[in-house]
């Protein structure tokens, strides 16, 4: 990606949805969509509804959906204002963190697999 690219909005007004620029600002702010729906009173299949473009939220819930995820409201609904913060190579910061956790679970498992079948064997030698 070049310079040029990457300062242009990663939220093109021309083809993304309500839904999709919500979906982006709720991610940016580091909310769960349970998160959302319980700071705004709704149920979790709500926001859902509305991230999918199902359905639409009403004009108070818009302002609110904005207010928590740190967007202008013109933003949210057309692409065009102040969008969320976070930049998309920033968010591939937090993938790649995310996978080095789960591989030191996954060796700390790992490692636990094999103590255990250890045991498993010798105590299957002691009655054999």
């Amino acid at each position: 990606m070049t310079d040029t690219a990457e300062s242009v909005d990663w939220y093109d007004p021309a083809s993304t949805t309500f839904g999709d620029r919500l979906t982006g600002a709720r991610e940016a702010a580091g909310l769960e969509v349970e998160e959302l729906a319980e700071r705004l009173g709704v149920k979790s299949k709500t926001i859902r509804a509305w991230e999918a473009d199902r359905t639409e939220p009403r004009a108070n819930r818009v302002s609110m959906l904005a207010g928590l995820t740190n967007v202008s409201l013109v933003w949210l609904m057309t692409g065009v204002g102040d969008g969320p913060a976070v930049s998309p190579s920033m968010r591939d910061g937090d993938l790649l963190a995310e996978v080095e956790r789960m591989r030191r679970d996954a060796s700390q498992l790992t490692d636990r697999l094999r103590t255990l079948e250890g045991r498993l064997r010798a105590r299957l030698d002691g009655e054999a």
